[in-house]
């Protein structure tokens, strides 16, 4: 496996803010897949308190060297102030999955092959 790929795992408030984000990742050939996981229970401190939350969580499946893209792409259009963006190395994986997921994300900035575009909060 010469190109190496990343699960990256954000969190969002609801349905509505998950499917945006995925939308403008894969718009944007920043993503080949983009999974939701709806009820998620989240604890966490937030300005000195503990708080809880049920949120979305989305897998988001890409090119390592789209590592800055996704994280510019998130701090530009994820509602939250600090939003959790964590990359996971994929070790290994079905040879035909992951030259489907290198064939879908795209290493451009031209805004035909791969600059992620706005998208309206």
């Amino acid at each position: 496996m010469s190109t190496r790929y990343d699960i990256c795992f954000v969190t969002a408030g609801n349905k509505a803010s998950a499917e945006k984000l995925a939308a403008g990742l894969l718009r944007g050939r920043l993503a080949a897949c983009v999974s939701a996981v709806p009820g998620v229970k989240s604890s966490y401190w937030w300005k000195g308190r503990l708080e809880k939350a049920s949120e979305v969580l989305l897998l988001v499946k890409t090119r390592r060297a789209l590592r800055k893209e996704v994280l510019k792409f998130m701090k530009r259009h994820h509602p939250y102030a600090v939003p959790e963006v964590l990359f996971a190395e994929i070790a290994a994986g079905s040879p035909e999955y992951l030259a489907w997921l290198g064939a879908n994300t795209v290493l451009s900035a031209d805004p035909q092959k791969g600059k992620a575009p706005e998208i309206k909060k």
